[in-house]
């Protein structure tokens, strides 16, 4: 979706297309009183505004750009993935120096490293992480043992994780040396602490989870720390991900 001067867009899909949350999310917060239009706070999600309007969120103001950013972060350990933090904890967004607005693709916990997107556009944000499009996602994890045949299987079902939810990974490789096994996963949507959550009910201990690709980008020689903006080519890979697939 592009929005351009002139051209109107009821308010909560232009929220959602800066990123702020979901079309349905952004009905909730636009009714409960968190959302200005020129000044004139507004509680009526389907109000005509256009990317001319001043619209302030949350304090702050929210902008919608006709062109797409994408940037490839580096992730460290220690770091949230989140816009901001009310507990002044480090997040990703320090690690970002970029004159758009842009906002994280998904999360990786705090003690996962890895490869996280980060883009200005709403829409392509949800493409990549609904789960009916099954993008491939690849994490090496350092774990205490390798993962035995039948446990290789419960993975590919799915293995409960919490709330009547179920985590599905496929076991690319493993290799075990001194004791350490290092094991290669690819999974296809992205539960909250999906893989952590795998490895403690098969009672596998899990030292470290890194993420090294993302559909069909990889991290490459990127540098832990260092993020870089993604070519219009790897955009456009991206974006021709973004189509559901059969099981």
């Amino acid at each position: 979706m592009k929005i351009r001067t002139a051209a109107f867009v009821r308010l909560n899909k232009f929220l959602a297309h800066a990123g702020v949350a979901s079309r349905r999310k952004a009905d909730e917060l636009i009714r409960a009183a968190t959302t200005s239009v020129n000044g004139t706070i507004v509680t009526d999600p389907a109000l005509d505004v256009t990317a001319d309007d001043k619209i302030i969120f949350d304090g702050r103001q929210i902008t919608v750009s006709d062109t797409t950013v994408v940037y490839m972060l580096h992730k460290p350990k220690g770091y949230i993935t989140s816009v901001g933090d009310p507990q002044g904890r480090k997040t990703v967004m320090d690690l970002v120096a970029v004159k758009e607005r842009v906002f994280p693709v998904g999360r990786l916990d705090k003690d996962t490293t890895g490869l996280l997107l980060l883009t200005n556009d709403g829409t392509l944000s949800r493409s990549l992480l609904l789960p009916k499009n099954r993008i491939p996602r690849r994490y090496e994890l350092v774990i205490d043992r390798q993962i035995q045949p039948n446990e290789i299987q419960k993975l590919k079902r799915g293995v409960h994780v919490w709330d009547g939810q179920r985590g599905r990974a496929k076991v690319i490789s493993q290799k075990t040396i001194k004791k350490r096994t290092t094991a290669v996963l690819e999974l296809t949507e992205g539960k909250k602490r999906e893989i952590r959550r795998m490895m403690e009910r098969l009672k596998i201990k899990l030292f470290s989870l890194h993420r090294n690709q993302f559909g069909p980008l990889a991290l490459g020689r990127l540098k832990e720390g260092q993020s870089r903006i993604l070519t219009e080519e790897e955009i456009t890979k991206l974006k021709s991900v973004c189509k559901p697939q059969k099981r």
